[in-house]
């Protein structure tokens, strides 16, 4: 997984084509942290449709306002640029978030 920083988010996600999947977290979320190992086996499983990355919104506080994180953890998976799917707080199991990304590729 990438780790994103506010300098390098508009390369790695905005101006990327193809679809990129941004995992929001704090290192104080504890459901998060928690989260961070089943994602980091799907980037394994779809690492050749789908870029997975990460940001410390703790780190990059109005970066997360900008894209309207307002609730940890947050998954967005956007392509082309654009968000096309969230999962947020209790909807992001890991389940919702294969099953979001099956739904995007196809």
């Amino acid at each position: 997984m990438i780790e994103l920083t506010k300098d390098t988010f508009e390369t790695e996600v905005l101006s990327n084509q193809g679809y990129v999947l941004v995992d929001y977290y704090s290192p104080s979320c504890e459901p998060c942290s928690a989260l961070l190992p089943k994602i980091t086996d799907l980037s394994e499983k779809y690492c050749e449709k789908v870029k997975f990355t990460k940001l410390n919104t703790a780190s990059a506080r109005r970066l997360a306002i900008s894209q309207r994180v307002m609730g940890l953890p947050t998954i967005i998976l956007y392509k082309n640029g654009e968000k096309v799917d969230e999962k947020i707080k209790d909807d992001a199991t890991i389940e919702n978030i294969e099953k979001m990304i099956l739904e995007q590729i196809g």
